[in-house]
């Protein structure tokens, strides 16, 4: 009889447990159950900006789930997980039987307790829905004010510049990015909105949303006021873990999960921003809700789900964003607490390094710049494989200290990119998605020059 795999879940790890189970068995049945069609909610920005229509932002179509043999529910949630009788309990009633479960329910957005932020032109913008309204009211030259100066703000926040969009960041905290950069990668960061006339109010709380017909005054603890058409409220994001209750499914902040993305029940498995799984910085667990843990999450459960028995390393902390064309992104232990530390800034380009040490090797790291220094050059790319690898630099630690631009040279001589083939999630090279929008097939776009070009 084939094996009853229920996945629920349409992001990132939900897709990426498909494909894998179905590459491991061809027979199994597989029944996908999201509430909402499944999309990519990093593919929203584009969207947001006009840079894709929305049929790109689906992952999905009939014919690619028939081509998979998924039966999809979507519209539908899991209200409830019967572990000792094998099913779930849908929000219309129903139930369905499953002899592997994995839970792919992501996150949510946190609604602040704001008066206002329940009118007209307050987005989330954390669903497709939102997404949809938000399109639909943007006008040209209008202005717009982000409460929460985080990852997911500044992701909604770039697509809005490239729009044209006049914009005003308001962070609870004394600086913006405060999960990502520390204060002095912040306040350059800061500047270069200012340059661009993004004004930013940090160390503030808003207090009311006062709507005048389409117009949105907000008021701030620091007793200013900042003027808005449309409001984005990105104030961080909380698990979708209370459908588990009463499961015997153990949770903390997200659903914990060991080196295999199970649970404490034997069948029942988590993945992505729900999942509360091994960290490679810290070896303790963590979630860390970012698009590459999801994939890697979804290919582990998946392969694990389908009778194998691979293990995973854990997650590392990263955050890469573009800030109005500023570079930025974060690894590891980047805040660099009671260690090592190598910095580098250069306040008028902007350029900002900071590398943090455990003896010889690189834990965490900061980067920001221009396109040029951080990623163009696959600096950040390189420095990511050091970290992630756990490289011993030996003498190179010094080269790097005294240079730390030239990244290219101790990565090439301590053979870190063939570290990196060795780490594949399941012991082989990852196959393209199988779905492509509109039937399209991907473009190769050969070498790029400037990979194999080197700094001054």
């Amino acid at each position: 009889m084939a094996t009853r795999h229920v996945i629920v879940g349409g992001g990132p790890a939900g897709m990426n447990a498909i494909e894998t189970i179905r590459g491991y068995d061809a027979n199994a049945s597989i029944t996908l159950i999201s509430g909402e069609p499944a999309y990519a909610r990093m593919a929203l920005p584009y969207y947001i900006s006009g840079n894709v229509p929305e049929m790109q932002v689906m992952t999905g179509d009939d014919a690619y789930y028939s081509r998979l043999g998924v039966t999809t529910k979507f519209g539908v949630r899991v209200t409830g997980v019967d572990s000792a009788s094998g099913a779930v309990k849908l929000s219309d009633g129903s139930s369905v039987g499953y002899d592997n479960l994995l839970i792919a329910t992501g996150s949510s957005a946190q609604k602040p307790s704001i008066l206002g932020a329940d009118g007209a032109g307050v987005y989330n913008l954390w669903t497709i829905d939102d997404a949809r309204k938000t399109v639909a009211s943007m006008k040209s030259g209008a202005e717009v004010a982000f409460i929460g100066a985080g990852f997911i703000g500044f992701i909604i926040l770039n697509a809005m510049y490239k729009l044209g969009a006049k914009l005003h960041v308001i962070e609870v905290e004394n600086q913006v990015l405060p999960r990502m950069l520390d204060a002095q990668g912040a306040s350059l960061v800061r500047s270069w909105l200012n340059q661009r006339q993004v004004t930013s109010h940090t160390g503030a709380r808003v207090n009311e949303i006062v709507h005048n017909g389409n117009k949105k005054t907000l008021k701030l603890s620091d007793g200013s006021t900042v003027q808005a058409d449309i409001v984005i409220v990105a104030t961080g994001i909380k698990t979708n873990i209370d459908f588990l209750q009463g499961s015997g499914v153990k949770t903390n902040q997200g659903v914990l999960v060991d080196n295999h993305c199970r649970t404490n029940i034997a069948n029942i498995y988590a993945a992505g921003d729900v999942a509360e799984g091994p960290d490679l910085s810290t070896g303790g667990q963590a979630i860390h809700a970012i698009q590459p843990t999801a994939v890697d999450h979804g290919r582990i459960a998946g392969a694990n789900m389908a009778g194998q028995h691979i293990a995973y390393p854990g997650s590392l902390l990263m955050n890469i964003l573009d800030v109005c064309g500023l570079q930025c992104a974060s690894f590891g232990l980047w805040k660099g607490e009671g260690l090592e530390t190598t910095i580098t800034v250069n306040a008028v380009r902007p350029v900002y390094r900071k590398l943090i040490w455990k003896g010889d090797k690189l834990v965490g790291a900061i980067l920001l710049g221009p396109a040029d220094d951080v990623a163009m050059l696959n600096d950040m790319g390189m420095i990511k494989g050091l970290i992630q690898t756990g490289t011993a630099l030996g003498a190179w630690k010094r080269h790097i200290e005294e240079n730390p631009t030239d990244i290219r040279r101790p990565y090439v001589a301590t053979k870190t990119a063939e570290k990196l083939l060795a780490l594949t999630a399941l012991g082989k090279p990852a196959a393209h998605r199988a779905y492509r929008s509109a039937q399209d097939t991907p473009k190769e776009r050969g070498a790029h020059a400037v990979l194999v070009g080197s700094k001054g």
